[in-house]
């Protein structure tokens, strides 16, 4: 079918669309794909791996707010063999990219992860999630200091094998500061935002809703953060920027793209309506017909 071309290229990797699922919100596909084609989603994010299975946090870890939701899920995941083994099997004939999330306690929890990762065929990318608490330096998130961010990013990109996206944390004063540090650290891409920290308290029981105290607060709440640090991240840093955070439709996903992202990631709006991110495929399509733009491409950081 003739139309508008809306492939990208980012890190020298060819996407059919810019529009992908966000790490913790889509598992690997599995699920969804009893209701749409997931081959027709630019790329599959899958939740966050570790070297060895994590049992994330006590429950309840999951809070609704007016506007999104918090998690502390704890990043609960079976360990990067039986992810091989079962994850990356069921995803070999789906026809889109795979990007793998990385998480980690330790820079050798990333290291190790990364390097078991490299030589799988069916990895298109490695989405770094730093956000992760460093138990070796008081629970602080990579994330949220330069140096570290810096350091963990270098030691990553020279053993990848495979194109590395940082994933930043908006927890921090700077973002264009902590671009920076990734982009000369080796990242090929960064991709933002991850959850903002926030809390719930039960008023009537008097205790915090969430057994972990706090969590990640996603959905159209976090957008307009979202859209001001894809701006500013993108106008800090050469390398391609990916765009998350409350994206509901087309139009939330062009306001990132147009802020200086050449991909946007789908999150937590699947919960409510599994088939979200190719409604935002076929919206992008709709918007280039409806104004006469031939390419994706022409849109990115289109508003200075």
């Amino acid at each position: 079918m003739n139309g508008p071309d809306l492939s990208v290229e980012i890190a020298g990797v060819r996407f059919e669309n810019p529009v992908m699922t966000a790490s913790g919100t889509f598992g690997s596909g599995r699920e969804y794909s009893e209701f749409f084609d997931i081959g027709r989603l630019g790329a599959i994010v899958t939740k966050g791996v570790s070297t060895v299975p994590w049992e994330g946090n006590p429950v309840p870890r999951v809070a609704e707010t007016p506007s999104g939701m918090l998690n502390a899920i704890g990043l609960q995941n079976p360990g990067v063999e039986t992810f091989i083994r079962e994850d990356l099997a069921f995803l070999k004939d789906v026809g889109t990219k795979v990007i793998v999330n990385v998480c980690g306690k330790s820079t050798e929890d990333y290291l190790s992860c990364v390097e078991r990762l490299g030589s799988e065929e069916r990895v298109d990318m490695l989405e770094i999630n730093v956000s992760c608490p460093n138990v070796k330096e008081g629970a602080i998130a990579f994330g949220q200091d330069p140096k570290v961010l810096f350091d963990i990013t270098d030691r990553i990109c020279r053993i990848a094998g495979k194109p590395v996206i940082m994933k930043l944390s908006p927890n921090v004063t700077d973002i264009a500061e902590m671009a920076r540090a990734a982009e000369a650290g080796g990242a090929d891409a960064i991709s933002l935002i991850n959850t903002l920290t926030g809390m719930k308290i039960d008023v009537e029981k008097r205790t915090f809703v969430l057994a972990n105290r706090t969590g990640g607060l996603s959905g159209p709440a976090i957008h307009p953060v979202a859209v001001r640090m894809v701006y500013q991240a993108a106008h800090a840093v050469r390398i391609p920027v990916i765009g998350m955070g409350g994206v509901a439709d087309a139009q939330d996903a062009l306001e990132l793209i147009l802020a200086g992202a050449s991909g946007v990631a789908v999150g937590s709006a699947v919960f409510n309506r599994p088939d979200t991110a190719i409604q935002v495929i076929d919206g992008i399509r709709d918007y280039l017909i409806r104004h006469g733009i031939g390419s994706v491409r022409e849109l990115i950081g289109a508003v200075c």
